[in-house]
């Protein structure tokens, strides 16, 4: 399997599980949690998702040049930073443990990494 086929299948992934926890924050956590920690579900949602959006579009540019490592990296950024921002505010709603969001600045700086990857990645050439 080509890294551009597995970068869209995990974008494709993470956005099936990002719409399953969108869900689950609005109608399973509705009278289980406070509206903070609702409006924390509800972001930990949105940047999943939108991020989902951003790993597939990296597979979509790494099929036109597949030979681009940084394409890869940002992939890589924006799959651990989807796990390490939502993943964390998730965790932290779900299990009320606030300790848990000193992951999630860690998590965005994968995100933030990971668009500035595929910044540079876009026409990149490859050095193979």
């Amino acid at each position: 399997m080509s890294q551009a086929t597995l970068l869209m299948r995990a974008g494709a992934a993470f956005g099936a599980v990002g719409v399953i926890a969108g869900a689950f924050g609005a109608h399973g956590l509705e009278g289980q949690v406070s509206a903070a920690r609702l409006e924390t579900f509800a972001t930990a949602a949105s940047y999943h998702l939108w991020h989902s959006l951003a790993l597939l579009l990296t597979g979509v540019v790494a099929c036109r040049q597949p030979r681009t490592g940084l394409l890869t990296w940002a992939g890589l950024c924006f799959a651990v930073g989807v796990v390490l921002f939502s993943g964390s505010l998730y965790a932290l709603v779900l299990l009320d443990a606030p300790m848990l969001g000193v992951i999630t600045p860690l998590g965005g700086v994968a995100l933030i990494i990971g668009w500035l990857l595929l910044v540079f990645g876009i026409g990149a050439e490859s050095k193979t």
